[in-house]
């Protein structure tokens, strides 16, 4: 596609990522397939939590900018994690790490020895390319260098869901030789599954740091005594979130009335904390579901139509 073509859409890109538009514009388009499916992730991550990632409003943009929130970080980090895994994919192999001697005469074929002296390298994930245009693209937004502390949040976010990837690379190998003995073996590195990352970084976003600047301006401090300082790994956060409970167009907040939330559970999808206290209402739907589907030779299922009724608990 043509690069000015597609700059024209992204009107807000400046600076490093219109460059980056300019001159690279197919990593543009994986940067926004990573940006979707992230979004997807971090929708199913929060489907029970107060705020879930909805994308749909003209207020989710205004969450992500807000500086005084974990729970937008992790969405950040979705979109940064999507980015890595979208562009690792599309690059090609990474480069052979190293590729094992011949087998020696004394190591009989199929025998451990064997399959060790034969392992080689395949095509794998390069997650150091991903790597490195997920920094160029989504590090632009805020300047390294800069002092204030939703920069050095974000920068940390950022770099926090790129080792959610890296760190968690596997290994996966084939086997060829004659009747499915293993004399010579083919291994890749491979990213592991975006869903495996995203609960991944629902637990960091659990036990995610609050920080404050240090006098320096460059470093992060731990709100809280005894606390360690936060590791790569971690998520941080500058300010308490509100509470999502009702609409706020300020914070972006459009609140839980009308959820459907779980009338028996205990945990944050249950109707008393979901609800904020406010109670729930019963509902029952009926719909209109397939059943009774037959398979019929060559090549048709055929269905039938049930009523099915639902019981929902909704939040007043």
């Amino acid at each position: 596609m043509d690069p000015n073509s597609i700059c024209r859409k992204t009107k807000r890109l400046a600076g490093k990522q219109a460059e980056l538009c300019q001159t690279e514009p197919e990593i543009v388009q994986e940067v926004a397939k990573g940006a979707r499916l992230g979004v997807r992730e971090c929708q199913y991550q929060f489907r029970f939590r107060r705020w879930n990632c909805t994308s749909h409003s003209k207020y989710f943009g205004k969450i992500l900018q807000q500086g005084f929130c974990s729970v937008p970080q992790k969405a950040q980090q979705e979109i940064g994690r999507g980015v890595a895994g979208s562009l690792g994919r599309q690059c090609g192999c990474e480069a052979t790490r190293r590729r094992a001697p011949p087998l020696p005469p004394a190591a009989p074929a199929g025998s451990e020895a064997a399959s060790a002296a034969w392992e080689g390298g395949g095509c794998g994930d390069d997650v150091d390319f991903g790597d490195e245009k997920s920094r160029q693209f989504m590090d632009a937004r805020r300047k390294r260098g800069k002092s204030d502390i939703r920069t050095l949040v974000d920068l940390h976010n950022n770099e926090a869901g790129r080792l959610a990837v890296r760190n968690h690379m596997r290994t996966e190998c084939k086997c060829h030789g004659l009747s499915g003995s293993c004399a010579l073996r083919t291994c890749w590195k491979k990213m592991p599954p975006f869903r495996e990352v995203g609960e991944r970084l629902l637990e960091r976003f659990n036990g995610a740091f609050k920080v404050m600047g240090g006098n320096d301006g460059k470093t992060l401090i731990p709100v809280g005594r005894n606390i360690k300082p936060p590791d790569r790994q971690d998520l941080i956060y500058s300010a308490d979130s509100p509470d999502f409970c009702i609409a706020n167009r300020k914070t972006g907040s459009l609140g839980t009335r009308g959820r459907v939330c779980n009338s028996t559970a205990m945990d944050v999808s249950g109707c008393d904390l979901l609800c904020c206290g406010r109670g729930h209402r019963d509902e029952t739907l009926l719909l209109e579901e397939n059943c009774l589907c037959r398979f019929h030779w060559c090549c048709v299922v055929q269905c039938r139509k049930c009523t099915v009724r639902k019981e929902l608990s909704l939040c007043i």
